[in-house]
This record gives C-alpha cells, sequence and structure tokens, in this order.
C-alpha cells in the first residue's frame, strides 16, 4: 500500500513490520530500546550517537532504582529515560519533527498515530526510526540487511474526530489484548480482567490515557481535549470492545500486505 498524501496539520496512522513477519524485538531490552528511539529521535538534532550517552547514563540511575517495586511488579516503573528523563541538558532544546498520539509496539510490527507538524517531518522521522532501531538490532543481535519490510505504510486521517477516536482504540487497546492469554477471544470474555492487562502493557501509550503513567513520548493533542479525564477514555474504550465493534475497527486496519 503506499502512502495517503498528507500535508503539515493532518493525522497519519502509520504502521510497519518486520521483513518476511519476522519479529523486530527479541526480548524486553529490544522493546525499550524502540521506546526510546521514539523519545528521543523525534527531534530535528537528535543522533544515534547522542542516544548511546543518555542510554549509558540511564544504566547507572537503573541499577540505583532497581528495588523501587509497587504492587505491579514496578511494571510501571522501570526507570527508563522515556518516561522519567527530561532533554538532555548538553542537547540543542527540542525541536520535534512530529507530534505522536498514541503507539503500540507489538512482537513483530508497530502502529503509530502522527500528526504532521512540518513539512516533511513524518517522513524524516520515520527514516531516523527504521535505521537507528535496524542498526541496533542488527549490531545486537549480529543480523544483517533489512529489519522491516520495505517503507512504512500509513494512512491519513485528516481531521475526521470519529475516525481519531476509534483508531486510538484500534492502536493502543484491541492490539495489546490481542496478546493477552488466548488472545483477544479469551479477553472478550473477561473485559474488566482484559483491561486491567492492557492497562499495565509497558509498550503501548494506553498507561497514559488511563493515568497509569505520564509518558514524555505522546502528546494526547485533540485526543485529550475529547476525553478530558482517564476514566472518560477508559469508558468509551471499553465500551467499543464490549460491544465488538470490529465492523468500525477493522475499517481503521491499514493494509499490510
Amino acid at each position: 500500500m503506499r502512502i495517503e498524501p498528507f500535508s503539515v496539520g493532518d493525522y497519519v496512522h502509520v504502521y510497519n513490520r518486520g521483513n518476511r513477519k519476522q519479529d523486530i524485538v527479541i526480548n524486553e531490552k529490544d522493546m525499550w530500546r524502540f521506546m526510546q528511539v521514539l523519545r528521543f529521535f523525534n527531534d530535528i538534532h537528535s543522533s544515534q550517537n547522542s542516544l548511546r550517552n543518555i542510554l549509558q547514563e540511564q544504566e547507572k540511575i537503573r541499577k540505583l532504582s532497581v528495588s523501587d517495586t509497587d504492587s505491579m511488579g514496578s511494571l510501571l516503573k522501570v526507570p527508563e529515560s522515556v518516561f522519567q528523563v527530561g532533554w538532555p541538558k548538553d542537547w540543542p532544546e527540542k525541536d520535534p519533527l512530529v507530534k505522536i498520539l498514541c503507539y503500540c509496539l507489538m512482537p513483530n510490527h508497530f502502529h503509530l498515530l502522527l500528526q504532521e507538524i512540518r513539512e516533511g517531518g513524518i517522513s524524516k522521522f520515520m527514516q531516523k526510526l527504521g535505521i537507528g532501531y535496524t542498526n541496533y538490532f542488527n549490531l545486537k543481535h549480529k543480523e544483517t540487511g533489512k529489519l522491516f519490510q520495505g517503507a512504512y505504510k500509513g494512512r491519513t486521517v485528516k481531521e475526521n474526530q470519529f475516525y481519531l477516536e476509534y483508531l486510538s482504540v484500534y492502536i493502543q487497546v484491541k492490539n495489546v489484548l490481542e496478546l493477552f492469554p488466548g488472545g483477544l477471544e479469551e479477553a472478550l470474555k473477561d473485559v474488566d480482567k482484559a483491561f486491567e492487562f492492557a492497562e499495565v502493557y509497558k509498550f503501548s501509550s494506553f498507561p497514559d490515557f488511563v493515568g497509569k503513567r505520564k509518558s514524555l513520548i505522546i502528546e494526547k493533542d485533540i485526543l485529550g481535549d475529547i476525553f478530558p479525564t482517564p476514566e472518560d477514555y477508559r469508558k468509551f474504550a471499553k465500551e467499543i470492545i464490549e460491544s465488538k465493534k470490529y465492523n468500525i475497527l477493522e475499517e481503521l486496519k491499514i493494509d499490510e500486505k
């Protein structure tokens, strides 16, 4: 599928998966690295070397904070730079390429909801993400060649509020429930339990929307205006999942062939 045309101000649903459907993350460390790429590569200045330096500092913090646990087994308190550290003091002031409204990282693919805020920003960000993360993955796992299945795919949302609302549930809730033990079918048998599962999945922005965490990756933008409280969004998302409105959600799916 070719990327639909878009311009500054438009919202774009971005998707990509592993080459030949291979996993793009092997372990949790890979998943955190992907989160850090989302956080620090969304800037016209940041680079792979700069990110490497800050990760070394974060490793020191991690060792000091490893005992910081809670009733969730520290599921949402992992001391990673994507959540607990501001912009590095020795970097130029952050100048983002895009707005990231929500995201979900899965074993062999990812979804992002982005807003184009500067001409060519999404293309540049996705180029940096693809090259930077692939270089990391190949070096760490002693692989060569391309990690992703070609260029990213994208669907333009423009200013359809209804589409944005449902798309956010598709990206950061329905996808995560596919990982629920037994899959989505089992999740629907006990939606309350399934939502507890989704709310502590660290590699989706859903915990940020339901008040479990404050990520430095996303900006809620229009979705924050539509759903001003965590309970507002939780109620909406649960209604969509419980009512099985998959005819609507499936329309939001990008052609993944």
